[in-house]
């Protein structure tokens, strides 16, 4: 009978220094050994395959062994670490949880408890997959975990640690055991191959160390796994042949393709992809991954960010000075869309050849216009008004000839480029037209881009184009308007508002307060509250006005709002009782009402 055993077994740690990927916990069990300062229960709780039974083994052998190291380290000399070595040791016991998880198991465990160790200073119980455990053999264990033997150390594991009561976490120290990373599990794989006299590059590696996803156990199950493929001499093609794993060529001629713009060769890439049996939606993972690598690999000082060997690095570095900044960002938009879509969509073939297609146009796909859709881009100086040339413009480069694709939204641009944007929409002076008009034809408002269409917007611009008019028709040198004439257009800017009751309402109730300041008139109307003020203020001020100035004739006034004192407000009525009060002191003949049928109105 053969005596193979496999890696995860033959190389698993037996000291705390070939504990891999775990050096604070080992640091800290160390020096709680070192200090005698030791726990009566620990919880070891992390992923798979990271080395929580390897670490309680350790843990266990430690403080047991007779003749530590100067790390340490057990000796593995001393009866304690022999029989251990043996599997017949009576200081150290395992319980696997999953096969013992009733409370008659943790009653003979309890039992168990009482003996004194024959070897070794401690009785140290390994109980892993504790997360199985049922709720009454958690309870029945709570005493003994709380309040154990001084000779007696639990050390729990688990992959779940969610699952675990409360009232069990509370008595124990937790040890989160992290994720193995890439560079580590390459590292060990390579001692382990020189050990076993197996040749195998670095991308092989790190190709297994991915697909291990942070477990060691997991990565030495792979790696034994290639090697009975392959034999002796691992190779790059073999080891992705083997494992399943789409090949980096693809995401680099994928790449390429799209920024050709050749479409075809990146869905005939895809085809051959599905018919070697690969899943649509990892390739979709695959090409996002490489495209995040991409993006990295030509940012300094982020190559940390990149678990890949060094010869990769340098393609995805020469691949990715190639793309630019947006393209990238833009390309991972389109493939984290696809992936998020790929379960909904009823053909999902299409879907992905779709966002591939996406992909292909998306290097020379033209710069956004500030136009809407469908509107003409040669009729902009025919529509535009010159007074609407600091509300928003063509790009920059179609107006003074350059090849930038700044736009000018809100009248941002420098005063040089906003002039020449102005003279670039003067209309034409239409043939036969009176010189009363100036020669020039009223032109077509056109509307903001991505502006609403709704009648209550439509109204709110028209009357803020009518606030530079109205400022126009009265003079600086005019008087203003009396404070009289003012106090009854208000009460016609409330009913303007009559589509909107709260709003219509809280104009009408406000109190004026009139005065001149700098050349205009100052309106302050009083409101209920602070939210009301901060709505007005931030919404529907300018609007306001806009529409007042319309309303006035006069373009130089200032609305101000302001809370109105507690003691000057009409007394809110929210009961009914109050409500019905309120209309009988208003209406004697419903009070009167009300006393003849003698009506209850509590």
């Amino acid at each position: 009978m053969s005596d193979y055993v496999v890696s995860a077994r033959k190389y698993r740690p037996d000291s705390f220094e070939s504990l891999i990927g775990q050096d604070n916990i080992a640091r800290t069990l160390k020096n709680s050994i070192q200090r005698g300062q030791l726990a009566h229960a620990y919880l070891f709780c992390g992923p798979r395959g990271v080395g929580k039974t390897s670490a309680a083994r350790i843990f266990a052998k430690t403080i047991n062994c007779s003749n530590p190291g100067p790390d340490l380290e057990p000796c593995g000399e001393c009866d304690s670490c022999r029989s251990f070595a043996e599997g017949r040791s009576y200081c150290i016991h395992e319980l696997d949880a999953a096969s013992n998880n009733g409370v008659d198991d943790i009653k003979n465990l309890m039992d168990q408890v009482q003996i004194p160790p024959q070897v070794g200073r401690y009785s140290v119980y390994i109980i892993d997959e504790v997360h199985m455990l049922s709720s009454s053999a958690f309870n029945a264990f709570l005493k003994t975990l709380e309040e154990p033997p001084a000779h007696a150390i639990f050390i729990l594991a688990t992959t779940e640690k969610h699952k675990i009561l409360p009232t069990i976490l509370s008595r124990c120290q937790t040890y989160d055991f992290n994720r193995i990373g890439v560079p580590d599990i390459v590292r060990n794989l390579r001692d382990i191959a020189g050990k076993e006299g197996i040749t195998v590059d670095d991308e092989s590696l790190h190709v297994i160390a991915h697909k291990a996803d942070g477990a060691m156990r997991d990565a030495l199950t792979l790696f034994d796994q290639t090697v009975a493929f392959c034999g002796t001499d691992i190779r790059y093609e073999d080891v992705i042949r083997n494992l399943g794993v789409l090949d980096y060529e693809y995401s680099f001629n994928l790449v390429d393709a799209f920024l050709a713009g050749d479409y075809a060769t990146a869905l005939l890439s895809f085809d051959e992809i599905l018919s070697k049996g690969f899943n649509a939606q990892h390739f979709v993972s695959a090409l996002s991954a490489h495209l995040r690598d991409l993006l990295v690999s030509r940012t300094g000082g982020l190559d940390s960010l990149l678990d890949l060997p060094d010869s990769l690095k340098a393609r995805y570095q020469e691949q990715g000075g190639r793309c630019s900044v947006k393209w990238l960002y833009d390309a991972l938009g389109i493939t984290t869309q696809c992936e998020a879509g790929y379960r909904l969509a009823t053909n999902p073939r299409l879907h992905i050849e779709f966002a591939l297609m996406k992909l292909a146009f998306l290097q020379n796909q033209p710069e956004a216009s500030p136009l809407r859709a469908g509107a003409p881009r040669q009729n902009f100086a025919q529509s535009a008004h010159p007074s609407q040339a600091g509300a928003w413009a063509p790009p920059v480069h179609e107006a003074t000839g350059g090849h930038g694709s700044a736009e000018v939204p809100g009248g941002s641009a420098t005063e040089a480029s906003a002039e020449k944007l102005v003279v670039a929409a003067q209309p034409e002076p239409v043939a036969g037209s009176s010189p009363a008009d100036g020669g020039e034809k009223k032109p077509k408002r056109v509307p903001k881009s991505g502006s609403s269409l709704s009648l209550s917007a439509l109204m709110s611009e028209e009357a803020a184009e009518a606030a530079p008019a109205a400022a126009q028709e009265q003079p600086a040198g005019e008087a203003l308007p009396e404070d009289s004439v003012l106090a009854a257009k208000w009460k016609d800017l409330a009913g303007m508002y009559a589509g909107q009751p709260r709003l219509a309402s809280a104009l009408a109730n406000a109190n004026l307060g009139f005065r001149e300041e700098e050349g205009r008139k100052v309106i302050s109307f009083t409101v209920t509250n602070e939210a009301q003020k901060k709505w007005i203020e931030e919404r529907i001020l300018r609007d306001l006005e806009a529409r007042f100035a319309k309303l006035t004739g006069c373009g130089r006034i200032r609305l101000e709002p302001s809370v109105a004192p507690e003691e000057e407000q009409a007394p809110r009525i929210y009961m009914p009782a109050e409500k019905a009060e309120d209309l009988m002191s208003k209406n004697e003949e419903v009070r009167n009402l009300v006393v003849d049928l003698g009506l209850d109105i509590k």
